[in-house]
């Protein structure tokens, strides 16, 4: 994994943060008078990645991992228990969205109107595409054409369908391809500075930019036909390949810059185990990241994991916490070798792997899923077995298909990944998950976040529109991608 553990960039992030503080309200996200009247554009693009990448690490390991049955929650489970309308040490990532969205915005905004800040164009544009599509993934229909208009008097911004946000104009699609052609343009010599992940490196932009479109292509391909698309980004072989290109930033081993589980008082730590669907997983495959993952669980004497079923109802089911496997060394102990992931190679050739496995284009879907194997266990700083490939983990397995086996790695891998792992279930259905114990969702594993409730009492009259369209406001409501 890449080093990157310049404590001072994100110092001086930390500190901006705390300048450029915000409230929920769509307009003070969009004015806010705390903020400086200018800012430079390095020192927000510092800021924006780092504020995302630290905030969805974050939420990924407390409540992405929860959805995704990675961890179980002992206590402040309501949100384990799939009553996602209370989040509680996490789960409500609607405001880190539109924070960056609108601190993003003024890096675009100043791109085209400052000449000398022109290099930020193209970042600032991918950076956006990024940000859209982990929201709309999430929530489905949501502002966004209106969203950052809050200084023309914009308000209370309607709601934009998924569809119209992934493929029209100013939509996901169409900013990445805007941002790579403005990077393509770029010939002046000023550099881009501020950038954590890249380094400044523009050609490795364009790498970032093309390896979301082969992800949101992938993810949008039961609805329209993108094998064109994806054939052509295939055979250039322009994007993220190697863990060396990965779009990730290294947290470090001190404070403020640690990870934020290493910072907590250890009871919320410890509110965290093994569940018993990664367990029953990893356990079938033989797979030696359960050693990098989780630790022993403490009454073990043979060094033995053991996970939990999850959603249990701690008022009512007594949990003894030594009976169960922790967080592993990495999460709190030596945070120093764990990333923020935005993109890695590993996600990619899997989705190149299920391209091929779907005849979207003409590659070799197996080479391509055991390149991602290969790739998610030395990006987890794990040895893979020699025979992992020629057992369970076989592209060919018995009792299995090749899409179950690409699906199930890349949602192993994606731990602390957000909310990838549980994004992919949902629109794949793998791997299998196990009922939870005590649901508050009528049994029922959700398939969206729901709107969060300042959004009914800051802009009721779009809001009632969006919740009507989703039940209520229901997490049982599918996305516009989701066929499944």
């Amino acid at each position: 994994m890449k080093t990157m553990k310049k404590a001072q960039l994100f110092l001086s992030c930390f500190a901006l943060l705390v300048l450029s503080s915000c409230t929920k309200d769509f307009d003070t996200i969009n004015t806010n008078p705390n903020a400086p009247n200018t800012v430079q554009p390095s020192l927000l693009l510092r800021q924006v990645i780092y504020d995302y990448g630290e905030q969805m690490s974050y939420e990924g390991f407390v409540a992405g991992d929860l959805l995704a049955q990675h961890r179980t929650a002992l206590d402040f489970n309501l949100f384990d228990r799939h009553a996602l309308k209370s989040p509680q040490l996490g789960g409500n990532p609607w405001p880190i969205f539109y924070t960056n969205l609108r601190d993003n915005q003024i890096i675009l905004n100043q791109s085209r109107s400052t000449p000398t800040y022109s290099v930020y164009e193209g970042p600032a544009l991918i950076l956006k595409a990024y940000f859209t599509a982990g929201l709309t993934d999430l929530f489905g229909d949501v502002p966004y054409f209106e969203a950052f208009n809050g200084g023309n008097g914009t308000v209370t911004p309607a709601y934009d369908t998924q569809e119209a946000i992934y493929l029209e104009p100013g939509g996901i699609l169409d900013n990445l391809d805007r941002g790579m052609e403005a990077i393509s343009n770029y010939n002046a010599a000023i550099p881009l500075e501020g950038d954590i992940l890249f380094d400044g490196n523009l050609n490795r932009w364009i790498q970032f930019a093309n390896a979301l479109k082969i992800k949101h292509l992938i993810r949008i391909s039961d609805k329209i036909d993108v094998s064109q698309e994806l054939q052509a980004l295939y055979t250039e072989g322009n994007y993220i390949a190697s863990n060396a290109d990965n779009a990730t930033f290294n947290f470090t081993n001190t404070d403020p810059n640690s990870f934020r589980l290493a910072q907590l008082r250890i009871g919320d730590f410890n509110n965290f185990v093994l569940s018993e669907t990664m367990e029953d997983i990893l356990s079938a495959l033989n797979d030696s990241r359960v050693n990098t993952f989780f630790k022993p669980f403490s009454n073990s004497t043979s060094n033995v994991f053991n996970g939990l079923i999850n959603g249990i109802d701690a008022s009512s089911t007594s949990v003894e916490l030594g009976n169960y496997s922790l967080a592993g060394a990495a999460f709190r102990d030596d945070t120093s070798v764990l990333d923020a992931n935005f993109i890695t190679a590993w996600e990619v050739h899997f989705a190149l792997a299920e391209a091929a496995d779907k005849g979207l284009i003409q590659a070799n879907a197996q080479e391509l899923y055991e390149l991602g194997v290969q790739q998610a266990f030395a990006y987890w700083q794990t040895e893979m077995p020699t025979d992992y490939l020629l057992g369970n983990a076989a592209f060919s397995a018995p009792e299995t298909t090749p899409l179950q086996q690409i699906i199930t790695q890349k949602w192993i891998a994606n731990l602390i990944n957000g909310y990838e792992g549980w994004v992919e279930y949902r629109r794949s259905g793998f791997p299998e998950f196990n009922p939870i114990s005590a649901s508050l969702n009528n049994d029922l594993i959700p398939i969206r976040m729901p709107y969060p409730a300042e959004e009914a009492a800051l802009n009721a009259e779009n809001y009632n529109e969006a919740a009507n369209a989703t039940n209520n406001n229901s997490i049982n409501i599918p996305v516009w991608w989701d066929e499944n």
